[in-house]
């Protein structure tokens, strides 16, 4: 399964940037970044079947290990990408919010969208370690 994150707004050069870039190298599984301007700007067609995943403040919260299981179980059902999409400083609309197959938020506290970025990936790397039953993550 591709993970595909999408993204509104320039990382640049930046240390959040390196962050992203470190934990994408990481990734084992397939995995597309792709950054839109601010407003405008066309997100490629997904590959189907597809799930959506808006980072959002409203979102529900999960612990790294459910985080992982559900992108496992959304692998074994065929799901051929997952979207992981972050909007805009002003969030995503009600429309986008009810069409999404998961609304996820990083707590309850509000981070910069660049700091959002790097630690989405660095959990997305987490969750693929765990489903490889690689021992970066420590639970317990």
């Amino acid at each position: 399964m591709r993970l595909h994150v999408i993204a509104r707004g320039k990382i640049g050069r930046s240390p959040e940037a390196e962050l992203v870039a470190r934990y994408e190298k990481r990734i084992a599984w397939p995995c597309k970044l792709t950054e839109l301007p601010e407003t405008g700007g066309n997100i490629p067609p997904p590959i189907t079947p597809c799930r959506t995943v808006l980072l959002d403040e409203r979102g529900k919260q999960l612990s790294s290990e459910e985080f992982a299981h559900l992108l496992g179980r959304w692998r074994d059902e065929g799901v051929r990408e997952t979207r992981f999409v972050l909007g805009t400083h002003d969030g995503h609309g009600d429309a986008a919010r009810a069409e999404a197959d998961l609304l996820f938020a990083f707590g309850k506290a509000t981070w910069p969208h660049l700091l959002a970025r790097a630690m989405l990936m660095e959990q997305l790397f987490r969750a693929t370690a765990i489903l490889a039953g690689h021992p970066y993550h420590r639970a317990g």
